[in-house]
């Protein structure tokens, strides 16, 4: 992974990896605003067959609302994107953004503590899949 997300890859098919997803996201206190079918989109739009993907945009509204107090425009960055996609049948990988990266861009020092727990958050969703699936991550 770059150096600017979170990731794991699952012994799962993708709809369970999305699923399972969902769950940990929820677990770390995230909700999800908005769902973006990345295959289903370059199908429609463009013609073209991709493995299945999926967008998730996970929102903490306690961190949401931190992070919006201490910079009005944070909403450009917001949500955190978590992304499942199918690496093969029965593979999947769940990248989440670092939140610190997405911050930095604002100069703003007060929202590294958001940016902080945001990024603990999202990692001990991340890594509880392949713990509470009793599979192994990268």
């Amino acid at each position: 992974m770059s150096g600017y997300g979170i990731a794991t890859t699952l012994d799962l098919p993708f709809a369970e990896a999305v699923a399972r997803t969902r769950e940990a996201l929820a677990g770390q206190g995230f909700g999800i605003l908005t769902e973006i079918d990345v295959a289903a989109t370059m199908r429609v739009k463009l013609g073209v067959e991709i493995p299945a993907q999926v967008i998730l945009g996970a929102c903490n509204p306690p961190l949401a609302y931190r992070g919006l107090a201490a910079e009005p425009d944070l909403g450009l960055l917001l949500p955190c994107n978590v992304v499942v996609r199918a690496l093969d049948p029965g593979r999947a990988q769940v990248s989440a953004i670092d939140p610190g990266v997405l911050v930095e861009t604002t100069g703003n020092a007060e929202l590294a503590a958001v940016a902080d727990e945001a990024r603990s958050r999202l990692r001990a969703a991340v890594q509880a899949l392949p713990t509470q699936l009793g599979v192994a991550g990268p």
